[in-house]
């Protein structure tokens, strides 16, 4: 099983090679296109033309992300069945996590609003996270720690965590394009950036409530594991930091109508707490949730 687990993830990971660069490809594609053209007078002569991405490209993309995501699906169930616990308990398993997540709400909200642009900002990041993955996280299965052993706290808790994490990476995605947008339709291969601010806003109405669980939710298995609901570790508190910032974006463009760069700018510094929480925590700071594995 833990095989099987790992060749699915290796095959996931080809996969979102494959996917980032179809998506990256479809807005890069050149725009002009140079023929050479005979005339009649015997000479040939070079015209320009207008060009389109290959049609194939973007059913590819979309296929690939599919495929990716079913196979992580698949690596996550082995790597599940290997273990016998939820397959959160470490980086590289979280990372795996992690990344189907995010293949799962960019698929839906690709499928919703019928936009390819964002997976040419998540897929490479997607990409990236696996690449780190198997670089530096052994993916060798060890024995839980005590504070870990409590299957159904963990998986929800922690589940619901990389849940929230996966659907504010759209909003992150939106962001980007909405500044490389630069507030209007700069780039005709990209969402306006109404679209982009309303698959955003979403995004977030979707995460930020999972985020909120997820902090409550580890609180009842803090107290379980060590006897307290809340001790300001530093996982505690960069969750709650980012927690605050996700809610700050809501009140602002809620009450104070914060359209625009403002309010993308927030959704990229909430992003930014997000990998904080996620990475520097997990790796450098010490604490009660440094089981990292690495």
């Amino acid at each position: 099983m833990e095989s099987l687990a790992y060749h699915f993830f290796i095959a996931g990971y080809v996969l979102s090679l494959a996917a980032a660069a179809a998506y990256v490809a479809i807005p890069l594609w050149p725009r002009i296109a140079y023929r050479s053209a005979a005339t009649t007078a015997g000479t040939n002569v070079t015209i320009a033309a207008k060009a389109e991405p290959p049609a194939l490209l973007a059913p590819i993309a979309t296929g690939a992300s599919w495929m990716m995501f079913l196979a992580l699906t698949g690596s996550l169930a082995f790597r599940w069945a290997a273990t016998g616990h939820p397959p959160y308990a470490n980086m590289y398993e979280y990372t795996v996590a992690l990344g189907w997540g995010c293949s799962l709400f960019y698929v839906v909200f690709e499928r919703v609003y019928h936009q390819r642009a964002l997976g040419a900002v998540l897929l490479p990041g997607i990409a990236a996270l696996f690449t780190v993955a198997l670089i530096y996280f052994p993916e060798h299965i060890e024995p839980l720690i005590p504070a870990l052993q409590a299957n159904r706290i963990l998986a929800i808790h922690v589940g619901m965590m990389m849940l929230s994490y996966s659907a504010l990476s759209v909003s992150f995605g939106a962001a980007v394009l909405y500044f490389v947008q630069g507030g209007k339709r700069r780039f005709a291969r990209l969402p306006s950036a109404g679209r982009l601010e309303e698959i955003a806003h979403r995004s977030v109405l979707v995460g930020f409530p999972m985020l909120a669980l997820g902090i409550a939710l580890g609180a009842w298995w803090a107290n379980s594991a060590w006897g307290r609901y809340w001790g300001w570790d530093p996982k505690e508190t960069s969750a709650l930091v980012t927690w605050l910032i996700y809610a700050g974006y809501l009140h602002a463009r809620g009450l104070k109508g914060w359209r625009g760069n403002r309010a993308a700018a927030i959704l990229i510094l909430g992003y930014v707490g997000v990998l904080f929480t996620y990475f520097a925590v997990n790796l450098w700071v010490a604490g009660l949730h440094s089981y990292a594995g690495v």
